[in-house]
This record gives C-alpha cells, structure tokens and sequence, in this order.
C-alpha cells in the first residue's frame, strides 16, 4: 500500500475558509475519484513557517490507481483549489510506500 502525502502551508488570513473548503468540498471529491482507499489530514505542529502547515494522506493499493487520479483526476482538482485560493497556500506532494 502506498500514501500519496500533500503538504501544504496555508495563509493566517485565509486558514478557515481553506480549511473548511477541504473538508467539505476538495478532499470528498478527491475521494469519489475511486483511486483512493482512505483519507485522514494531519496538522504539522513542527514548522516554523508562517500560516499553518497540515498533511493531507490518501492511501491507495497500486501505482496503477495514483497514475489514474494524476492523469484523470488531479489536474481538475488542483486547479479548482488555485483559481479559489490562489496565493494564500503553498503545497508539494510525495509518495510513500508502507513497509
């Protein structure tokens, strides 16, 4: 099984409407794209940055179902996350293998 981890660093000023955007609209949605098995976001509590810093992992079973939801899936749904918050957050994305 693997995670595919995004972390992203969010603005002071715009924290609540993000977060509450990803709650109820971006991570169900990237949810019902059927490549994911599980979901859970995590509040990083050791970061020195401005803003807050969370990981949001999704877990999936093959690199079949990642390519899938990158090809498919991920560009839509970035994109609507940027056009509505634009410069208010910064995100990189890995991938990792459970052992």
């Amino acid at each position: 099984m693997y995670i595919y981890n995004v972390t992203i660093n969010v603005d002071a000023a715009s924290h609540d409407e993000w977060f509450k955007w990803m709650q109820e609209f971006h991570i169900p949605e990237v949810m019902k794209t059927g490549c994911f098995i599980d979901q859970r976001m995590l509040k990083v509590l050791n970061v020195e940055d401005e803003g807050t810093t969370y990981s949001v992992q999704y877990t999936f079973l093959n690199m079949s179902d990642m390519e899938e939801y990158k090809q498919k899936h991920a560009p839509a749904l970035q994109k609507q996350t940027i056009d509505k918050f634009k410069d208010k957050f910064v995100a990189f994305r890995t991938i990792l293998e459970i052992i």
